[in-house]
């Protein structure tokens, strides 16, 4: 029936539509996870024990060893996705409380919790497709680095620095440990990286599903505009300063800069971890989840319209060398 196929013409696909499936169960079927019981209920409500595992296998990812080439094309996007994230947490601090979320208006649904999420973290995924077709195969590679912003642990950094919220250190180092452990193992034997990392992609719907468990519906259809302009925000906030990054500090063309100004699904998950650290968080959790999934779609589809044009543009003005744009696969990363 070629299901996958079709799932992975989706953007986001794979996360998305296990998540809106859970949100439709939860708006309509609320109380079926108790009425089963056992490992039904725990598949619909396992939301942080399938993280934890999926934090693992993506840790187990990352080379030490990567070239120098790699780690500073993808150090240099991480860095400067976190920091604009940062720079925007620390503006928008002085005018909002942590847990204060607009009520109504354009920008209903914005929140500290809600941009932040939505801006730390890039679709690896994503940037690796798209640079298997507009770059080189060290911008290829430079997406492994980008999954040490996956989980909550950039985000609780961010908002910890900038005087947002305040956690107990206990609590960074437990939403670290998983991905740490992962990345020692993966780096101790090259077959237990390969072995973890190709248990990543199977995760996701699983706590996609459950994630979209703890939603109701008319959350999202409440937050489906502001979720809209979230995405486009999140596109030019982050992909100024990743183009500008790239073309003059990774010595790149830019291309790659506009490749990794997408919002990571795994960025679904961080409102609710973060609300179950902080209580503070919670009431304003579940319009954050809605509007970081609404914005994973957005930037899905608008980055690899804009990553093409940008490619284009470069190319008829002589700033590709098109015999080094060679494809790897997130598959060929991993050995």
């Amino acid at each position: 029936m070629n299901i996958k196929k079709r799932i992975d013409k989706i953007p986001g696909g794979l996360m998305l539509l296990p998540l809106f499936t859970g949100a439709i169960i939860n708006t309509f079927f609320p109380d079926m996870g108790t009425y089963f019981g056992s490992f039904t209920n725990g598949l619909m409500t396992g939301t942080i024990p399938i993280l934890a595992v999926w934090f693992f296998c993506m840790g187990a990812t990352i080379k030490i060893s990567a070239t120098r080439t790699i780690l500073k094309k993808s150090g240099i996007l991480v860095l400067t996705k976190v920091l604009t994230a940062w720079i925007i947490a620390l503006i928008v601090s002085h005018f909002w409380d942590k847990s204060y979320m607009v009520q109504s208006g354009l920008f209903a649904g914005f929140s500290i919790l809600t941009l932040v999420a939505s801006m730390d973290m890039t679709n690896g995924g994503l940037y690796a497709a798209l640079m298997n077709q507009y770059g080189t195969k060290e911008e290829a590679g430079a997406f492994i680095l980008m999954t040490i912003e996956s989980g909550p642990l950039v985000t609780m950094l961010i908002l910890g620095t900038t005087g947002v919220a305040s956690f107990d250190f206990r609590l960074f180092v437990g939403a670290g440990l998983p991905f740490i452990v992962g990345m020692i193992i993966g780096n101790m034997d090259k077959d237990l990286r390969i072995f973890f990392g190709n248990a990543v992609q199977t995760l996701i719907p699983f706590f996609a599903f459950a994630l979209g468990h703890s939603i109701n519906l008319n959350v999202i259809l409440q937050t489906g505009f502001a979720g809209i302009l979230l995405g486009c925000i999140i596109v030019v906030v982050t992909g100024v300063p990743l183009y500008l990054a790239d073309r003059y500090l990774a010595g790149g063309n830019g291309v790659a800069g506009i490749a990794a100004s997408s919002t990571a699904g795994a960025a679904v998950s961080t409102p609710f971890l973060i609300a179950q650290m902080l209580p503070d968080f919670k009431n304003i959790a579940e319009y954050a989840t809605a509007m970081v999934a609404t914005s994973v779609i957005v930037t899905s589809i608008l980055v690899p319209i804009l990553t093409s044009l940008c490619y284009k543009w470069k190319l008829k003005r002589g700033k590709v060398n098109t015999e080094n744009v060679v494809g790897k696969t997130i598959e060929d990363s991993l050995e």
